[in-house]
């Protein structure tokens, strides 16, 4: 009998990519033993009305070229070429169809992200499509993360364990102060791969 694959899917705007967002993909793929873990570039992000991100095309460049040397990361374009907002369900149930009924998703998220699950397109199926692994900083009040949730949602972290805790470094690293780093001219070594410092210094994005 075929064992259950366990596939991470990390989305993200990844605008840009940064060591944050790898070091939680690689921390998720050796504490939950998966067998890959997928990134996937948001196409047209929902919840980013209020900001123009970079072409989505230039961002999954980016991704791949951060990905490429670690052998169990891979890039997909399902957000990228699929048509319209890019919502969370439509992708696990696309990948699901891709991966076939014997694999196990875990998507990865920040856990300040899941306390806005309820915001989120149908957050009740993707809790019944999915995994949910929630990236959280050493020492974060996971107490706090429980009473913010509605008792519907916590009975699914407490018994069901659909909602998985996973305590990551570095994660202070944001894209938001790396845009503002190069707008500013501060530098940003070190808070991104060499090959992605090159990239948006070549093509003068966020400037």
């Amino acid at each position: 009998m075929r064992r259950v694959r366990r596939l991470g899917v990390m989305g993200g705007t990844f605008d840009p990519i940064h060591y944050g967002h790898l070091v939680t993909a690689e921390e998720a793929w050796s504490q939950l033993h998966l067998d890959e873990v997928l990134f996937v570039p948001s196409g047209r992000p929902p919840h980013k009305k209020d900001r123009e991100s970079l072409d989505p095309e230039y961002r999954y460049l980016m991704v791949a070229i951060a990905t490429a040397e670690n052998r169990h990361f891979q890039v997909s374009r399902v957000e990228i070429d699929r048509p319209g907002l890019s919502y969370t369900i439509d992708t696990i149930e696309e990948l699901k169809k891709v991966y076939g009924t014997k694999t196990d998703i875990f998507f990865i998220t920040g856990a300040d992200a899941i306390l806005e699950i309820l915001t989120w397109k149908e957050p009740e199926r993707i809790l019944e499509e999915c995994y949910l692994v929630a990236a959280t900083r050493p020492g974060y009040d996971l107490d706090k993360l429980k009473k913010a949730l509605p008792p519907r949602i916590r009975k699914r972290m407490d018994k069901d364990g659909r909602i998985i805790v996973l305590e990551i470094p570095s994660l202070s690293i944001s894209s938001t102060d790396i845009r503002e780093r190069v707008r500013t001219g501060r530098s940003i070594k070190y808070l991104v791969p060499e090959g992605i410092a090159e990239f948006i210094e070549k093509n003068g994005f966020y400037r």
